[in-house]
């Protein structure tokens, strides 16, 4: 749930990229911040292997600027993807306002999404988190490869028409502005309901 600090006039959220490993999470925050203005954000930090994957988090705060009367700021996560760093997963998806789970649309990977996709709704009940209430984005990455999974199957298979989809390319940056918008505006939407507007 969003941190709200009456006392500083400040409003927090959490918006958390999940998914299988090599997925595309890193990749989509790096671009995110790449794209927004200095003034905007502070510095990325970013933990990783040897082998360039996310061992802990990247943690991206964006000022937002005035919301409602409160200085609103995202802070941007993403998880280890890999299955060894569950607890990690787990920690870092704890207080999220929001999710963005990024799927590798590759048809070779559909069993490693799968697998993430089960294990983030696990983690979020552990974490008692409300299901109902909280808004997820689903973001079918590395469309630009071959032998790709088709958008219908992973909505029929993953989704179930739930909730928003939308396509991406983030190595291009293709779709991660579109997709950090639409969580960003349904994470915004649900701190307005709170706040009783």
């Amino acid at each position: 749930m969003a941190v709200i600090k009456y006392a500083s006039g400040e409003i927090i959220c959490k918006i958390v990229y999940y998914g299988a490993g090599r997925s595309g999470k890193t990749t989509n925050i790096k671009y995110l911040y790449s794209r927004i203005p200095n003034k905007r954000k502070t510095d990325m930090i970013s933990l990783a292997t040897k082998e360039d994957r996310t061992l802990f988090f990247d943690f991206l705060p964006v000022e937002l600027g005035n919301f409602k009367g409160f200085k609103a700021r995202l802070q941007i996560y993403t998880v280890p993807g890999q299955v060894i760093y569950d607890s990690t997963r787990k920690l870092v998806l704890k207080g999220a306002d929001g999710v963005v789970f990024v799927v590798d649309s590759q048809r070779d990977r559909f069993e490693d999404n799968k697998w993430s996709w089960d294990n983030m709704f696990e983690n979020l009940e552990d974490n008692n988190i409300k299901i109902d209430d909280l808004p997820i984005v689903l973001e079918y990455n590395k469309r630009d490869l071959e032998d790709i999974t088709p958008i219908e199957e992973l909505e029929e298979q993953l989704n179930h028409g739930k909730y928003p989809s939308l396509s991406s390319t983030a190595t291009q940056g293709i779709g991660v502005i579109k997709v950090f918008k639409t969580i960003g505006i349904a994470v915004l939407k649900k701190v307005k309901e709170n706040l009783g507007e």
